[in-house]
């Protein structure tokens, strides 16, 4: 098994990563003390599959786990299913040393993170995620929210798990197409600051694809030290951690003019760090040869780097309600080269709209 640390002093906690990693789920729990009224929280794809199982293992350990399953889909990370779980919660006379666990992706993620931080003002969070995209990003780190009908992720807290337990195994089930959008965050580390990640996600894509569970493990544990590198200098996103959103300014943008539809997180990243990079080449601040090299990696993992159906306008709009911007400005991550990036916030209009001209007019289809 292979362990990351995530060193935050008083909320420090441990990423255990490995092959059937769920199975000692039970033993895990143990060492952390917790009542033994268990709040399972999954949607109905993910219970489905894995549930039942999770629920067997722990009730086999001497814990009382119910499981909780909401519709899947980011309609579910709302402030009336947060009620729903409150209520559930409630019934189950779950108390201040009683735990919730995620089971699923990055919206149950998210969801039952910021219902575990508001429950009777915070109960132990255990995040099990069985998509990439939770695995090497948002089961790490702390930050939980539910959607407001105005942006994503408007109202919500920092709220670091007890544990991360990544079964690679649960992987296996994934569809394609998730795979890719999971590869799209771990691009974005090897681009913000490990350039020989990046150089070995380009010499192994076809394992990659192939879901080689060895080498799929290297990627989440090298993803999960990234995360947990970032996240121990600036946890509460005052500065460094910004870093972790590179390509998700265009990227959200794109998502909202879509209406969560066209694209999910990963393809919407993946064009707004190919977007992202286009502005760093407009500024002189990289190469088009490193921009180039991106493109192609994205392309080669399935990802999409143009949004033909947005409008440059509508785009530019949006990008001012990204939570990110303050006093009407917006942080920029941009690239110095591959494994470097930049903050700034002081990039022009023009060189804005002729990268977001760039993005939706693009030939390249998908």
């Amino acid at each position: 098994m292979v362990n990351v640390k995530v060193k935050l002093e008083k909320r420090s906690y441990n990423i255990h990563i490995d092959v059937s990693a769920s199975n000692l789920i039970g033993n895990f729990m143990q060492t952390m003390k917790v009542n033994k009224k268990i709040l399972v929280i999954s949607d109905t794809t993910v219970g489905n599959l894995y549930g039942r199982q999770m629920v067997e293992l722990l009730v086999k350990d001497g814990y009382a786990a119910e499981l909780c399953c909401v519709s899947t889909g980011e309609h579910s990370k709302s402030v009336d299913m947060a009620m729903e779980l409150y209520t559930k919660a409630i019934t189950l006379k779950l108390d201040r040393n009683c735990a919730i666990i995620a089971l699923g992706g990055g919206v149950i993620g998210d969801l039952s993170g910021f219902v575990a931080a508001t429950y009777l003002r915070g109960v132990p969070f255990i995040q099990i995620p069985t998509s990439l995209l939770a695995q090497v990003d948002s089961s790490v780190g702390g930050k939980v929210a539910v959607n407001h009908p105005m942006g994503k992720n408007l109202i919500g807290a920092f709220y670091q798990p007890r544990m991360v337990l990544i079964d690679i195994n649960f992987l296996s089930t994934l569809p394609n197409r998730e795979l890719y959008t999971g590869l799209a965050e771990v691009i974005k580390y090897g681009m913000i600051a490990d350039k020989e990640f990046f150089t070995y996600l380009c010499d192994h894509y076809q394992q990659i694809l192939d879901k080689r569970p060895e080498v799929l493990t290297e990627i989440v544990r090298r993803s999960c030290e990234i995360k947990a590198w970032v996240v121990e200098q600036d946890e509460c996103e005052s500065s460094i951690r910004a870093i972790l959103n590179f390509g998700h300014t265009i990227g959200h943008a794109i998502e909202a003019d879509t209406n969560f539809s066209r694209y999910n997180h990963g393809e919407a990243v993946a064009i707004g760090m190919y977007g992202a990079a286009l502005i760093s080449k407009h500024l002189n601040m990289c190469s088009q040869a490193t921009v180039d090299i991106l493109k192609h990696i994205l392309l080669q993992f399935n990802l999409p780097v143009s949004a033909p159906e947005c409008g440059i306008d509508d785009l530019f709009k949006l990008l001012y309600r990204d939570k990110k911007v303050l006093d009407n400005k917006i942080t920029w991550v941009l690239l110095n080269e591959i494994g470097e990036v930049k903050l700034c916030n002081q990039v022009p209009e023009n060189i804005v709209k002729l990268a977001l001209a760039e993005i939706t007019q693009s030939n390249t289809p998908f």
